[in-house]
């Protein structure tokens, strides 16, 4: 077992926060325990109702953590892009989106895989986020669209889309891997502004 260690205080539930993250992309939502969750905090069982009421409530504490987060760090990159410039935005998005997804892969592989885990007050908090999310890429679409930048047909579809392709990067991406993370940001970049490219004129 790991070390004792108080069973109150902040830093005590980013140790359950820490353990719980690890032990649910290792074994699944399902399979953890609580029991196994104490063991890898160093605490007894019962000290975790301090913390947490159930293992779902941990499990929304997690995500709702990693959507919090999520903004926090787009926040600050929408704050320094050109709001004027769909083609910066965008690049901006994905440069963010895809650096944020490997950093963070555990807990967007949670946020995905285990979505179906939450109670359903919690599951319909978590995916209006992701939908708030989600209505940033489709602004930037409807605004390269208005000014001929760009060219699609559904812009909830293309946000989709481009949103699946980018995320995937977590599934694969390793960072000693052959390419670096500057270059599948490159390669993501200009598959999809060569995908919203308006057609030219006959």
């Amino acid at each position: 077992m790991a070390r004792t260690i108080g069973s109150h205080g902040p830093k005590t539930m980013e140790a359950i926060r820490k353990a719980g993250l690890k032990l649910i992309y290792e074994h699944g939502f399902e399979a953890m325990s609580l029991r196994q969750l104490a063991s890898e905090v160093g605490i007894q069982v019962g000290s975790l109702y301090n913390h947490i009421s159930t293992k779902e409530d941990l499990l929304y504490d997690l995500i709702k953590v990693h959507m919090d987060e999520l903004f926090r760090q787009f926040d600050q990159i929408r704050a320094d892009t050109d709001a004027q410039d769909p083609v910066e935005r965008l690049k901006a998005f994905i440069t963010f989106h895809v650096t944020y997804h490997i950093v963070r892969k555990r807990e967007v592989f949670i946020g995905y895989s285990e979505l179906r885990s939450l109670e359903p007050n919690h599951y319909e908090e978590i995916v209006a986020l992701r939908r708030q999310y989600e209505r940033h890429l489709i602004a930037i679409l409807h605004q390269g669209e208005s000014q001929g930048r760009f060219h699609f047909g559904d812009a909830s579809v293309a946000a989709y889309g481009i949103l699946s392709m980018l995320t995937g990067v977590c599934t694969w991406f390793r960072p000693h891997g052959r390419l670096s993370k500057e270059q599948v940001i490159a390669t993501y970049s200009d598959m999809v502004l060569n995908g919203l490219t308006p057609p030219k004129a006959p």
